[in-house]
Protein backbone atom coordinates (compact mmCIF):
# COMPACT_ATOMS: atom_id res chain seq x y z
CA UNK A 1 0.00 0.00 0.00
CA UNK A 2 3.17 2.74 0.67
CA UNK A 3 4.49 1.68 -2.71
CA UNK A 4 1.42 2.13 -4.49
CA UNK A 5 0.99 5.42 -2.38
CA UNK A 6 4.25 6.83 -3.49
CA UNK A 7 3.69 5.74 -6.83
CA UNK A 8 0.09 7.86 -7.15
CA UNK A 9 1.91 10.54 -5.32
CA UNK A 10 4.56 10.13 -8.34
CA UNK A 11 2.14 10.68 -11.02
CA UNK A 12 0.55 13.68 -9.60
CA UNK A 13 3.62 14.95 -9.33
CA UNK A 14 5.11 14.74 -12.89
CA UNK A 15 1.88 15.69 -13.68
CA UNK A 16 1.87 19.00 -11.99
CA UNK A 17 5.48 19.66 -13.19
CA UNK A 18 5.03 19.05 -17.00
CA UNK A 19 1.89 21.17 -16.60
CA UNK A 20 3.85 23.61 -14.90
CA UNK A 21 6.45 23.80 -17.52
CA UNK A 22 4.46 23.85 -20.06
CA UNK A 23 2.78 26.68 -18.73
CA UNK A 24 6.14 28.37 -18.97
CA UNK A 25 6.43 27.90 -22.39
CA UNK A 26 3.45 29.12 -23.36
CA UNK A 27 3.68 32.41 -21.71
CA UNK A 28 6.99 32.68 -23.33
CA UNK A 29 5.50 31.57 -26.81
CA UNK A 30 2.67 34.12 -26.12
CA UNK A 31 5.37 37.13 -25.66
CA UNK A 32 7.72 35.93 -27.84
CA UNK A 33 5.15 34.81 -31.13
CA UNK A 34 2.51 37.28 -30.06
CA UNK A 35 3.48 40.21 -28.82
CA UNK A 36 6.73 42.66 -28.84
CA UNK A 37 9.37 40.03 -27.05
CA UNK A 38 11.07 41.15 -24.14
CA UNK A 39 13.21 44.36 -23.38
CA UNK A 40 13.69 46.68 -20.78
CA UNK A 41 12.93 50.05 -22.11
CA UNK A 42 9.47 51.17 -20.97
CA UNK A 43 7.44 50.07 -24.04
CA UNK A 44 4.88 46.78 -24.42
CA UNK A 45 8.50 44.85 -24.67
CA UNK A 46 9.02 45.63 -21.10
CA UNK A 47 5.25 45.13 -19.97
CA UNK A 48 5.99 41.31 -21.24
CA UNK A 49 8.34 40.30 -18.02
CA UNK A 50 5.26 40.95 -16.17
CA UNK A 51 3.28 37.92 -17.19
CA UNK A 52 6.86 35.45 -17.51
CA UNK A 53 7.79 36.19 -14.08
CA UNK A 54 4.18 35.58 -12.36
CA UNK A 55 3.87 32.47 -14.35
CA UNK A 56 7.33 31.44 -14.12
CA UNK A 57 8.27 32.52 -10.46
CA UNK A 58 5.06 33.36 -8.79
CA UNK A 59 2.99 30.35 -9.74
CA UNK A 60 5.39 27.66 -10.94
CA UNK A 61 8.22 28.06 -8.22
CA UNK A 62 6.09 28.74 -6.39
CA UNK A 63 4.18 25.64 -6.74
CA UNK A 64 7.42 23.59 -6.08
CA UNK A 65 7.98 25.41 -2.99
CA UNK A 66 4.78 24.38 -1.41
CA UNK A 67 5.26 20.66 -2.42
CA UNK A 68 8.93 20.29 -1.55
CA UNK A 69 8.71 18.71 1.90
CA UNK A 70 6.39 16.38 0.23
CA UNK A 71 9.13 14.77 -2.06
CA UNK A 72 9.87 10.87 -0.49
CA UNK A 73 13.53 11.36 -1.59
CA UNK A 74 13.94 13.91 0.89
CA UNK A 75 12.60 12.47 3.44
CA UNK A 76 15.74 11.21 5.05
CA UNK A 77 17.33 14.62 4.41
CA UNK A 78 17.81 16.55 7.54
CA UNK A 79 15.25 19.01 8.03
CA UNK A 80 16.89 22.02 8.61
CA UNK A 81 18.26 21.43 4.89
CA UNK A 82 14.26 21.53 3.83
CA UNK A 83 13.81 24.67 5.26
CA UNK A 84 16.52 26.26 3.91
CA UNK A 85 15.65 25.01 0.00
CA UNK A 86 11.46 25.69 1.04
CA UNK A 87 12.77 29.31 1.95
CA UNK A 88 15.09 29.51 -1.15
CA UNK A 89 12.30 28.53 -3.36
CA UNK A 90 10.02 31.23 -2.14
CA UNK A 91 12.49 33.60 -1.91
CA UNK A 92 13.63 33.52 -5.53
CA UNK A 93 9.53 33.21 -6.52
CA UNK A 94 8.83 36.42 -4.58
CA UNK A 95 11.48 38.04 -6.13
CA UNK A 96 10.45 36.90 -9.64
CA UNK A 97 7.05 38.72 -8.52
CA UNK A 98 8.96 41.85 -7.10
CA UNK A 99 10.68 42.92 -10.60
CA UNK A 100 7.30 41.57 -12.63
CA UNK A 101 5.74 44.54 -10.63
CA UNK A 102 8.74 46.82 -11.19
CA UNK A 103 7.98 46.07 -14.64
CA UNK A 104 3.92 46.79 -14.65
CA UNK A 105 4.61 50.07 -13.55
CA UNK A 106 7.82 51.32 -15.06
CA UNK A 107 5.59 50.32 -18.68
CA UNK A 108 2.29 52.19 -17.02
CA UNK A 109 4.47 55.51 -15.66
CA UNK A 110 6.46 55.53 -19.43
CA UNK A 111 2.93 55.34 -21.16
CA UNK A 112 1.20 58.15 -19.08
CA UNK A 113 -1.26 54.69 -17.82
CA UNK A 114 -3.07 54.78 -14.29
CA UNK A 115 -1.49 52.63 -11.82
CA UNK A 116 -3.30 50.50 -9.70
CA UNK A 117 -7.23 51.16 -11.17
CA UNK A 118 -8.27 47.24 -11.99
CA UNK A 119 -8.90 44.52 -9.92
CA UNK A 120 -6.40 42.51 -11.05
CA UNK A 121 -3.95 45.19 -9.67
CA UNK A 122 -5.58 45.52 -6.40
CA UNK A 123 -5.69 41.75 -6.04
CA UNK A 124 -2.51 41.04 -7.21
CA UNK A 125 -0.22 43.91 -5.43
CA UNK A 126 -2.66 42.35 -2.40
CA UNK A 127 -0.83 38.71 -3.39
CA UNK A 128 2.33 40.01 -3.19
CA UNK A 129 2.47 42.39 0.14
CA UNK A 130 1.02 39.14 1.87
CA UNK A 131 3.55 36.62 0.20
CA UNK A 132 6.34 38.89 1.55
CA UNK A 133 4.74 38.66 4.80
CA UNK A 134 4.45 35.42 4.72
CA UNK A 135 8.31 34.67 3.67
CA UNK A 136 9.39 37.10 6.49
CA UNK A 137 7.19 35.37 9.25
CA UNK A 138 8.82 31.68 8.27
CA UNK A 139 12.54 32.88 8.15
CA UNK A 140 11.64 34.89 11.13
CA UNK A 141 10.32 32.03 13.30
CA UNK A 142 11.17 28.45 11.57
CA UNK A 143 14.74 29.38 10.86
CA UNK A 144 16.01 31.15 13.55
CA UNK A 145 16.86 29.29 16.43
CA UNK A 146 15.98 31.49 19.17
CA UNK A 147 12.54 31.30 18.53
CA UNK A 148 10.66 29.25 21.29
CA UNK A 149 9.07 26.23 20.53
CA UNK A 150 5.50 26.58 21.79
CA UNK A 151 5.38 30.03 19.29
CA UNK A 152 6.18 27.47 16.31
CA UNK A 153 3.51 24.86 17.15
CA UNK A 154 1.10 27.80 17.64
CA UNK A 155 2.19 29.73 14.46
CA UNK A 156 2.06 26.38 12.21
CA UNK A 157 -1.75 26.03 11.38
CA UNK A 158 -1.87 29.55 10.12
CA UNK A 159 1.70 29.07 8.40
CA UNK A 160 0.21 25.96 6.37
CA UNK A 161 -3.17 27.93 6.02
CA UNK A 162 -1.81 31.28 5.00
CA UNK A 163 0.29 29.65 2.22
CA UNK A 164 -2.41 27.60 0.59
CA UNK A 165 -4.44 30.42 0.65
CA UNK A 166 -1.85 33.21 -0.94
CA UNK A 167 -0.82 30.47 -3.61
CA UNK A 168 -4.74 29.95 -4.81
CA UNK A 169 -5.19 34.29 -4.89
CA UNK A 170 -2.07 33.93 -6.98
CA UNK A 171 -3.74 31.71 -9.52
CA UNK A 172 -6.76 33.57 -9.27
CA UNK A 173 -4.81 36.54 -10.03
CA UNK A 174 -3.14 35.42 -12.82
CA UNK A 175 -6.25 34.49 -14.89
CA UNK A 176 -7.41 37.81 -14.23
CA UNK A 177 -4.38 39.73 -15.19
CA UNK A 178 -4.16 37.23 -18.70
CA UNK A 179 -7.81 37.94 -19.67
CA UNK A 180 -7.24 41.86 -18.95
CA UNK A 181 -4.15 41.81 -21.38
CA UNK A 182 -6.70 40.48 -24.42
CA UNK A 183 -9.49 42.57 -23.56
CA UNK A 184 -7.22 45.50 -23.69
CA UNK A 185 -4.87 44.01 -26.40
CA UNK A 186 -6.71 42.40 -28.74
CA UNK A 187 -8.39 45.48 -31.52
CA UNK A 188 -8.85 43.69 -34.64
CA UNK A 189 -9.76 41.44 -34.56
CA UNK A 190 -11.24 41.41 -31.33
CA UNK A 191 -11.11 39.05 -27.45
CA UNK A 192 -14.74 38.30 -28.19
CA UNK A 193 -14.58 37.40 -32.20
CA UNK A 194 -11.58 34.18 -30.62
CA UNK A 195 -8.47 34.74 -32.84
CA UNK A 196 -5.32 32.21 -32.18
CA UNK A 197 -4.30 34.82 -29.88
CA UNK A 198 -6.80 34.46 -27.82
CA UNK A 199 -7.35 30.69 -27.46
CA UNK A 200 -3.97 30.21 -26.85
CA UNK A 201 -3.47 32.26 -24.03
CA UNK A 202 -7.43 30.73 -23.00
CA UNK A 203 -5.25 27.71 -23.20
CA UNK A 204 -2.66 28.56 -20.69
CA UNK A 205 -5.14 29.90 -18.35
CA UNK A 206 -6.16 26.40 -18.36
CA UNK A 207 -2.68 24.90 -17.77
CA UNK A 208 -2.50 27.49 -14.79
CA UNK A 209 -5.53 26.38 -13.43
CA UNK A 210 -4.87 22.75 -13.65
CA UNK A 211 -1.07 23.25 -12.14
CA UNK A 212 -2.67 24.96 -9.12
CA UNK A 213 -5.28 22.10 -8.61
CA UNK A 214 -2.77 19.44 -8.82
CA UNK A 215 -0.20 21.46 -6.66
CA UNK A 216 -3.05 22.44 -3.81
CA UNK A 217 -4.11 18.49 -3.99
CA UNK A 218 -0.42 17.11 -3.20
CA UNK A 219 0.27 19.45 -0.77
CA UNK A 220 -3.44 18.72 1.53
CA UNK A 221 -3.21 14.49 1.27
CA UNK A 222 -2.81 13.69 5.13
CA UNK A 223 -1.20 10.26 3.52
CA UNK A 224 1.92 12.48 1.44
CA UNK A 225 3.07 14.22 4.07
CA UNK A 226 6.85 13.83 5.44
CA UNK A 227 6.58 10.43 7.79
CA UNK A 228 6.78 12.26 11.41
CA UNK A 229 8.85 9.41 12.63
CA UNK A 230 11.76 10.83 9.71
CA UNK A 231 11.22 14.35 10.74
CA UNK A 232 11.72 13.29 14.50
CA UNK A 233 14.59 11.40 13.74
CA UNK A 234 16.39 13.71 11.57
CA UNK A 235 15.69 16.75 13.72
CA UNK A 236 17.15 14.77 16.46
CA UNK A 237 20.15 13.58 14.78
CA UNK A 238 21.03 16.83 12.88
CA UNK A 239 20.36 19.10 16.14
CA UNK A 240 17.53 21.19 14.37
CA UNK A 241 16.14 21.00 18.20
CA UNK A 242 18.16 20.28 21.02
CA UNK A 243 15.55 21.44 23.59
CA UNK A 244 15.11 17.38 24.80
CA UNK A 245 12.86 14.76 23.41
CA UNK A 246 9.57 16.02 24.44
CA UNK A 247 10.50 19.35 22.37
CA UNK A 248 11.17 17.27 19.35
CA UNK A 249 7.94 15.19 20.31
CA UNK A 250 6.03 18.56 20.28
CA UNK A 251 7.56 19.92 16.91
CA UNK A 252 7.16 16.63 14.71
CA UNK A 253 3.27 17.18 15.34
CA UNK A 254 3.16 20.22 14.01
CA UNK A 255 6.36 20.58 11.73
CA UNK A 256 5.02 20.08 8.29
CA UNK A 257 4.56 22.95 6.61
CA UNK A 258 2.55 22.11 4.07
CA UNK A 259 -0.54 20.14 5.53
CA UNK A 260 -2.04 19.60 9.07
CA UNK A 261 -2.84 16.19 9.51
CA UNK A 262 -5.46 16.34 12.73
CA UNK A 263 -6.64 13.11 12.91
CA UNK A 264 -2.56 11.43 13.46
CA UNK A 265 -2.54 11.64 17.00
CA UNK A 266 -5.99 9.73 17.55
CA UNK A 267 -4.88 7.46 15.02
CA UNK A 268 -1.73 6.74 16.78
CA UNK A 269 -3.43 6.42 20.48
CA UNK A 270 -5.32 3.97 18.82
CA UNK A 271 -2.75 1.47 17.74
CA UNK A 272 -0.80 2.30 21.24
CA UNK A 273 -4.12 1.15 22.93
CA UNK A 274 -4.27 -2.19 20.44
CA UNK A 275 -1.23 -3.09 21.05
CA UNK A 276 -1.50 -2.98 24.68
CA UNK A 277 -4.51 -4.87 24.56
CA UNK A 278 -2.91 -7.49 22.52
CA UNK A 279 -0.25 -7.65 25.26
CA UNK A 280 -2.24 -8.23 28.00
CA UNK A 281 -4.28 -10.72 25.90
CA UNK A 282 -0.75 -12.74 25.51
CA UNK A 283 -0.05 -12.77 29.09
CA UNK A 284 -3.15 -13.97 30.17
Amino acid sequence: MVMDSHRLFLSFLTAALAVGFVSVVFVLRWVLYFKEGLAWDGGLAEFNWHPVLVVTGFVFVQGIAIVVYRLPWTWKCSKMMMKFIHAGLNTLAFIMAAISLVAVFDFHNAQNIPNMYSLHSWVGLAAVILYGLQLLLGVCVYLLPITPVYLRVAIMPLHVYSGLFIFTIVIATSLMGITEKLIFGLKDPKYKDSPPEAIFVNVLGVLITVYGALILWLATRPSWQRPRELQHQTQHGCGDETAGSKVGTALSLLSNTNSDNPESGFDARKRNCKLDESGQRSTM
